[in-house]
């Protein structure tokens, strides 16, 4: 273990760093004196994250070619990676019937299989220098289910059962893999969600409920309606500072109250409440 590593300065590698929890988390890991590598596709949204000494690196998560060029870039500079924050990811709204499965597997693409792929590169330096995290951003939505949203929720259901595997099978070599749970951000999510969802579903037969999902989604992520993303980065902060962090994080609105009803409650009383949301 190197000197700067054993005196708390760690490498970290975020993905999705051009916006929202990706971004606050990289801007929230610097001020806490972390080397930390901000990789999205979008090079001209992280010129801030630059300026306060990230170094950005140019990623499409559905990219192999992105993903190699990324992980050989930091051990390349750094010669480890100490934290892979998985963080990339984007809601894929629209009803099962109309939503085509090429976009359906984009979705998997974005949110587990580049995910899989970047981590599955990184585990063999974590192994060597017997030490690391993988932190992956998975959502309330991983632990329960909104109307029209089964390709998305999809994703995050299988993207917990993947990363408790995952933490069983590199306990051993003294990697951790957390699990953040954000509820409501405020973020470019409900924007992301709502324009497809009306592509795809706002004329035909889910038409009505494609409205009303729309509805309840833009007041939920405009101002007032959710927390802010700084909210996550501090959890995230938090896991990245603990020796022996949680394996799961649950934070921002509704996130904890949400699951907890759908663990508890039965599905046709959670049913209920749900669609009671987007009338």
């Amino acid at each position: 273990m190197n000197a700067t590593h054993r005196h708390g300065k760690q490498v970290i590698l975020i993905t999705g760093a051009s916006s929202g929890i990706g971004k606050a988390s990289a801007l929230k890991l610097l001020e806490e004196g972390h080397i930390v590598y901000a990789a999205a596709r979008r090079l001209e949204q992280m010129e801030d994250l630059k300026r306060s000494g990230a170094r950005i690196l140019s990623l499409d998560i559905s990219q192999e070619a992105d993903i190699v060029q990324c992980v050989h870039t930091v051990i390349e500079e750094q010669g480890r990676i100490d934290v892979l924050f998985n963080n990339a990811g984007f809601g894929l709204y629209g009803s099962v019937e109309d939503i085509p499965l090429e976009e359906a597997r984009y979705q998997f693409d974005v949110n587990l299989f580049g995910l899989a792929r970047i981590t599955q590169l990184v585990l063999p330096h974590m192994r060597k220098q017997n030490s690391g995290k993988i932190i992956n951003t998975s959502s309330m939505g991983g632990k329960m289910y909104t109307p029209l949203g089964a390709w998305y929720h999809a994703t995050k259901h299988a993207l917990e059962g993947w990363s408790d595997c995952l933490r069983l099978e590199v306990q051993s070599f003294g990697i951790d893999v957390v699990i953040i749970e954000p509820g409501l951000i405020l973020t470019e999510f409900g924007d992301v969600v709502s324009k497809p969802m009306k592509r795809h579903s706002g004329n035909g037969a889910y038409r009505s409920l494609a409205q009303a999902v729309s509805k309840a989604s833009e007041s939920a992520y405009t101002s007032g309606g959710g927390s802010s993303p700084d909210v996550i980065a501090n959890v995230v902060a938090r896991a990245v500072r603990s020796p022996r962090p949680k394996t799961r994080y649950a934070a921002g609105k509704w996130a904890k109250p949400m699951m907890t009803m759908r663990k508890w409650l039965g599905d046709k009383v959670f049913d209920r409440i749900i669609m009671s949301q987007v009338k």
